[in-house]
């Protein structure tokens, strides 16, 4: 059986979901979504996981590095990478799955575009937490924009807030393999 994780991202009108490096948008609500889905306590009393690629961990603001109260892992091929003490390194998105394999404990996915394309069509994934923003940022990196496998469960009333509107919406996956 799969290890079951989550996706959170956030995007804007044509997918996009970053600019030169960051987010070019700034949402305190987005924000305090994100952190609300990726620490909401679990059955087991630990924290939750992140993983992230290299750049997503890169585009963090070092005083916000490593994300308080969840356990952080990136992907890189890069062995000499250094990284914080408690932040765990793991060369692709099934090593790092290995690496919390069989604790009850919610699993996040959180950038960028290369982690969420494997994500996506990984047969552990099992729901989407969208932010939709309204505008285009004329974004130079994207989200997948096949969400074939998955189905809109829920969206929330329009937001507004820093003069943009946005949506939160969230999906499940449509079929999980047998045994999942």
């Amino acid at each position: 059986m799969p290890q079951l994780f989550d996706i959170v991202v956030a995007v804007d009108e044509k997918s996009g979901i970053g600019k030169s490096g960051s987010l070019p948008w700034h949402l305190p609500a987005d924000l305090k979504h994100f952190k609300e889905v990726t620490s909401r306590p679990n059955s087991s009393g630990q924290p939750n996981a992140v993983i992230m690629g290299r750049k997503t961990w890169e585009s963090i603001p070092e005083k916000f590095q490593p994300l308080p109260g969840r356990q952080n892992i990136v992907l890189t091929r890069q062995l000499q990478y250094e990284l914080p003490k408690d932040v765990l390194r793991a060369q692709g998105l099934d090593e790092a799955l290995q690496a919390v394999q069989g604790a009850e404990i919610g699993i996040f996915i959180i950038g960028g575009a290369e982690v969420f394309a494997q994500a996506l069509g990984h047969p552990g994934c099992r729901k989407i937490y969208l932010t939709r923003i309204r505008k285009d940022f004329q974004c130079d990196v994207f989200f997948p924009q096949d969400l074939s496998l998955y189905r809109k469960v829920s969206e929330s009333v329009l937001q507004q807030e820093e003069g943009l509107s946005f949506v939160f919406v969230e999906y499940e996956r449509l079929l999980f393999p047998s045994g999942a």
